[in-house]
């Protein structure tokens, strides 16, 4: 009996751990949808389905970290996270700019910039591989018109 109570409560105990483990890597992941706001003159939110792209995409295609010249560094797995505006914005990144072949650079201090230069330059060569990905290319797949 003595034996029997105290395995039960060693697996309690351990369940416990694994079910805390689980809730804990829930977390690391973010959360499943993002509204990006946009900057001061155009603030027309992107909609971001994170939890959506974590299906197919690996952290590192999406996130990167920074080095102290401001270039762009290679996401590291187990790297921490954080929100695009922590480091693209006017006091980090202030006149970097990117060229994804528009017809003009885009700002990366900007969440304008950083959405346009990551988001829109994947979904233009996803489309190009997909002729049923073609929507993607379209301004309403991040910007969706609001409902009446």
């Amino acid at each position: 009996m003595k034996k029997a109570l105290i395995c039960g409560v060693a697996l309690a105990f351990l369940c416990s751990l694994g079910i805390a483990g689980i809730s804990l890597a829930e977390d690391e992941k973010g959360p499943a949808d993002i509204t990006m706001t946009g900057d001061a003159k155009k603030p027309k939110p992107a909609q971001f389905p994170h939890a959506k792209h974590q299906e197919t995409l690996k952290c590192g295609d999406c996130h990167h970290g920074m080095a102290d010249d401001g270039k762009q560094i290679p996401y590291a797995e187990g790297q921490k996270t954080e929100g695009c505006a922590t480091c693209h914005n006017a006091e980090k990144l202030a006149g970097k700019t990117i060229d994804i072949g528009g017809k003009k650079p885009l700002k990366l201090d900007t969440m304008k910039g950083a959405g346009h230069g990551n988001c829109k330059k994947c979904h233009t060569a996803e489309a190009k591989k997909d002729e049923a990905k073609k929507d993607l290319k379209k301004c309403t797949t991040c910007h969706p018109k609001k409902k009446k």
